[in-house]
């Protein structure tokens, strides 16, 4: 019976996550599309806490769905003057949507035409604390992150200074 629930909600926040990037994809309003992404990471963080993975969907529920999310609807609402200024004046969607299906028809043809393997599971699961001891050695993963905070706050601010008026 619980593979049957786990199959069941893994079904329900797979197509919820496709269905939001195809909204986010379609959505000619910017602050609708970041709303999409924002379904999108909330149902990717259900997939990991499926896959009893639960710091990473915490992390992703803090991260994406917290802060880039919240960062993008804040950029857009700073940037924005006018209201017809969230309408992107050309339509992207139909040919974004090919592009995506055309992107994943490649994708699913490699994974159909890939090996199979057999893949076994590890003796134990790794703790939070092995986790934190890879993220913060010197070989870790932790600059990783730190260049993409600043990146993000560097598009802040260049979106922010991009959109200011100019006085004469």
């Amino acid at each position: 019976m619980p593979n049957t629930v786990d199959g069941i909600a893994f079904a329900i926040l797979a197509i919820s996550m496709v269905g939001g990037a195809l909204g986010m994809v379609s959505s000619r309003n910017i602050v609708h599309a970041a709303l999409w992404l924002l379904e999108v990471s909330v149902a990717a963080a259900g997939l990991y806490y499926l896959l009893d993975a639960d710091f990473i969907a915490l992390v992703q529920l803090l991260v994406y769905a917290g802060a880039v999310v919240v960062l993008t609807v804040f950029t857009v609402m700073i940037t924005l003057r006018r209201r017809e200024d969230a309408v992107r004046p050309v339509d992207f969607s139909w040919p974004a949507l090919l592009l995506a299906l055309a992107l994943g028809g490649i994708l699913l043809a490699a994974a159909a035409n890939f090996p199979k393997k057999t893949i076994s599971m590890p003796d134990a699961m790794p703790s939070i604390v092995r986790f934190g001891e890879l993220l913060f050695t010197a070989r870790g993963y932790a600059l990783a992150f730190e260049i993409a905070s600043v990146l993000l706050t560097v598009a802040l601010l260049a979106a922010v200074w991009w959109s200011r008026e100019v006085e004469d």
